[in-house]
């Protein structure tokens, strides 16, 4: 059973439980804002159904709530900010406000982050930039439970892309994707409602495939953007590597199969190459390559010529990239955000916890 919670209930909620755990008023605000942006987004895998997910990463002490973030390196354009083992839902945002301050100064900002956490939606820190006539870029390496093409192993993350580009009279341009065939708080909804996956999101400890939503927990593993060779695995497996690589290989974060686990209780990887969870952030300013109202203009036109696109049979119409999410934002803000029961449970787990109601 669902239940329906006003968005207003669950920000302060939300932002109760975080300052329980020692956030500051303002890092319990920011962290709280962009928890919440997944919920009213639609993209319930990743709003407060994480909550308790990150309490407990607290309590294992791989969270500090009170980080110190600064940046360890930089040049004009660019910046390696390093999270203090902070809240990712704290230190993306930071770092993609260096990005978007150096774009300003330089045409172009590019941060690269170690040692932070999960920072929920890729989609949020992206979008910071449209309010400044610029492009934002956000990506993140994550817990390695993906297996390479032609492999049996757990070597990358779902490692999710976000690419947010602003139109003028349009919506913005907003694309927001894991680079695996279903991320894995898509097998932690399903193994809720106890229903199987879809045939090509993952595969069970030998390879083959598998539409258990459970098979994570019997060594199986996600399967990259494409499910298998034939049909373009290969390019979802270099999409998270190029994630991995630019999030941590650049910042000194620990990369593929060493990503720190999000689940709190299972074990750290032995011999980690680096730091925490890496980021990369990106931002650039739209009239450091044509006017921002010209270009803003034509992507109106892209946008108007792509919506008119014929819809294959069955469709009323072709979507872009944001539609989905934006439509279920105005909705959501108006009649409530539904949580799964598991979920409701969790939370009130949670408030008890530090005595907070929910």
């Amino acid at each position: 059973m669902q239940q329906i919670f006003a968005y207003s209930r669950l920000y302060s909620f939300t932002y109760s439980v975080f300052k329980s755990i020692g956030c500051t008023d303002a890092d319990a605000e920011t962290a709280t804002k962009a928890l919440l942006s997944a919920d009213i987004r639609g993209i319930d895998s990743h709003g407060v159904a994480r909550l308790s997910g990150y309490v407990r990463l607290w309590q294992a002490k791989r969270i500090n709530a009170t980080p110190t973030i600064k940046i360890v390196h930089e040049t004009p354009s660019t910046a390696v900010v390093d999270g203090g083992s902070g809240l990712g839902l704290v230190v993306a945002p930071y770092a993609m406000q260096v990005a978007i301050d150096k774009a300003a100064k330089v045409g172009t900002g590019w941060v690269s982050v170690r040692n932070s956490n999960h920072f929920g939606i890729a989609g949020y820190h992206a979008m910071m930039a449209l309010q400044h006539n610029m492009i934002g870029m956000a990506m993140t390496n994550a817990s390695a439970l993906v297996a390479p093409t032609f492999s049996v192993e757990r070597m990358l993350g779902t490692n999710p892309i976000a690419v947010a580009i602003p139109a003028h009279d349009q919506p913005p341009f907003v694309a927001d994707f894991a680079t695996t065939t279903a991320a894995n708080g898509k097998l932690e909804i399903l193994q809720r409602k106890n229903a199987d996956t879809p045939e090509g999101w993952v595969q069970d400890e030998a390879g083959n495939t598998s539409t258990d939503a459970n098979i994570l927990k019997k060594n199986g593993a996600l399967l990259p953007l494409g499910s298998d060779r034939e049909h373009g695995s290969h390019k979802g497996y270099a999409l998270g590597s190029i994630v991995d690589i630019f999030s941590a290989v650049l910042s000194g974060a620990s990369y593929g199969p060493w990503a720190p686990p999000f689940p709190a209780y299972v074990p750290m990887p032995q011999n980690m190459p680096g730091e925490g969870l890496g980021h990369f952030f990106g931002a650039m300013r739209v009239d450091a390559f044509r006017p921002a109202d010209e270009f803003k203009q034509h992507m109106d036109n892209w946008i108007t010529r792509f919506r008119a696109a014929k819809p294959a049979e069955g469709h009323d119409r072709v979507l872009i990239p944001g539609d989905p999410e934006r439509e279920m934002e105005a909705i959501r803000m108006k009649e409530g955000i539904p949580i799964v029961g598991s979920v409701v449970d969790d939370l009130k787990k949670v408030g008890d916890m530090f005595g907070v109601g929910l």
